[in-house]
């Protein structure tokens, strides 16, 4: 599947955001506007300036509909989803080019908050996947102690694990080492 940079950086954008969340395995970590700067830092999203709890407020709102997109059970469902949020986003697509960047298209208004920016660049950016039939490339973790959220490009679609070389790695170790144990006792 070819996705171009801003789709690309759109998405990587939604699981970060995602991946703030709390859960049982972790603590919120959008938790005031110092972290929400280091979101939107990490992240390089352009056109953002002061940010205040207001922001704070709204971005923890837009990361529970990205939430809802991951664990629509159906195509159908995460469309209306991202509809909902796009259209509450009152996305304005202009053509940029920006920050050493070629020209390309921007969803959200000028001046816009940054909650509408996520949700229209975001929400975008997961319509392009729906659109193409893959929306089954939203995951989360397979790992029984991790549930992040990652969306899957590899290929042939077989990713299973938020970071191979923590969970994926962690769970292939844990599977050796059980195996070895059984052949002892054997």
């Amino acid at each position: 599947m070819l996705i171009n940079h801003d789709t690309r950086c759109a998405l990587d954008s939604v699981v970060d955001l995602l991946n703030t969340a709390p859960d049982e395995y972790g603590p919120d970590t959008l938790t005031d506007v110092r972290a929400l700067c280091a979101y939107v830092e990490r992240n390089s999203l352009s056109g953002v300036e002061r940010l205040d709890e207001a922001d704070l407020a709204a971005v923890r709102r837009v990361r529970e509909r990205f939430a809802e997109v991951f664990a629509a059970p159906d195509s159908r469902g995460a469309a209306e989803l991202v509809n909902t949020l796009v259209a509450a986003a009152g996305t304005t697509p202009q053509l940029t080019d920006h920050d050493g960047y070629d020209w390309h298209i921007h969803y959200f208004a000028p001046g816009a908050s940054l909650a509408d920016h996520l949700a229209a660049d975001g929400g975008m950016a997961l319509a392009f996947l729906i659109v193409a039939g893959e929306r089954e490339r939203l995951r989360r973790c397979a790992a029984p102690d991790c549930r992040r959220a990652f969306i899957d490009l590899s290929r042939n679609r077989s990713r299973r694990y938020c970071d191979s070389r923590t969970c994926g790695n962690r769970l292939h170790v844990a599977a050796y080492r059980a195996r070895q144990r059984e052949a002892a006792g054997s």
